[in-house]
């Protein structure tokens, strides 16, 4: 069997247990697996723009925030709920075009701090607008629907997750293997060199900084549905750091690794977060523990697997087989 065949049938088994998973499990472990889909949807757009263009974003929290605002806001207003998951992505990369503009001119870690300082500017606005609730949030959010017909289970959510992680990995994959997806390739390699060769370096940057915002939007609008309220808090800069963390495990500049690297690392927070609460523990323990933890995954994929666990997963494959 070739390793294109493995791959399809690999892919194929992993797409029916991922449909037919939500159908066994609990409410609680529901609730993981929308959290799981929503991160990988961000997570795949920290992995274009930082793995294929070579752009570094701490910030794609903020557009998440902006989706779950964006989605819950008009549906509070009594608009369509399914109108506003439809806005949250195209005014997440409405706002990533805007404030693009002038912040991808900045390389490196001044793009990184950049990206940041306009997560904290944002949640510092949300927090001070009545109209979005302030610091108490935003409640009574309604649930997803058209019509009469509403998503009121969480398993429904699940297979809502399901398939906006499937058309992100679709859109995504159709971007890398373009035109575009070459040229981007060019730019992280060299800016000047694939502008010498032709390649509109700073429209593609600020193309694939939106498009990467409107996954997270789209991310964030999926989840203020099923949460039914949003906040400052729901948002924090370590959502940020986090979503780095998932694309650089499951392996940044592929399709598949962010979604890896998503299940890994919100499965490893969860039992993070079950440790941090036990009795006796201080009430910063999880936190804590996420930043260390998060840390020391880094360090040790930085210099043990730096390409990530599914490439290096899959190189080991092709050894093995050699």
């Amino acid at each position: 069997m070739t390793e294109h065949r493995i791959g399809v049938v690999l892919g194929g088994a992993v797409a029916v247990a991922a449909l037919l998973a939500p159908l066994v499990l609990s409410r609680s472990h529901l609730t993981i697996y929308v959290l799981l889909g929503t991160a990988a949807m961000v997570t795949v757009g920290v992995s274009l723009l930082m793995g294929y263009a070579g752009q570094v974003s701490l910030g794609q929290g903020a557009f998440y925030a902006v989706g779950g605002y964006t989605a819950g806001l008009m549906a509070v207003h009594d608009l369509p709920p399914a109108l506003g998951l439809v806005c949250a992505p195209l005014v997440a990369a409405l706002i990533a075009t805007l404030i693009g503009i002038p912040i991808m001119r900045l390389r490196g870690h001044y793009l990184a701090f950049a990206t940041l300082a306009f997560q904290l500017i944002l949640l510092s606005v949300i927090g001070q607008l009545e109209v979005l609730g302030g610091d108490i949030g935003l409640q009574g959010i309604p649930r997803l629907g058209i019509g009469p017909a509403q998503l009121s289970q969480p398993r429904s959510y699940a297979w809502l997750t399901l398939a906006g992680v499937a058309l992100v990995l679709l859109v995504a994959r159709n971007v890398i293997t373009s035109r575009a997806g070459r040229g981007l390739r060019a730019l992280a390699t060299s800016e000047v060199a694939a502008e010498s060769s032709g390649v509109p370096v700073a429209r593609y940057k600020l193309a694939v900084f939106a498009l990467a915002a409107a996954f997270a939007g789209l991310a964030g609008g999926i989840y203020a549905f099923f949460i039914g309220y949003i906040a400052p808090g729901s948002f924090p800069v370590l959502l940020s750091i986090q979503f780095v963390v998932m694309a650089v495990v499951g392996g940044l500049g592929t399709i598949w690794g962010p979604v890896v690297g998503a299940v890994v690392i919100t499965i490893l927070v969860q039992v993070l977060n079950a440790l941090g609460t036990q009795p006796g523990m201080p009430p910063y323990a999880s936190s804590v523990l996420s930043y260390a933890v998060y840390a020391l995954l880094l360090v040790a994929v930085l210099l043990f697997l730096p390409r990530g666990l599914l490439p290096t997963g899959v190189e080991w494959i092709r050894r093995a087989r050699s």
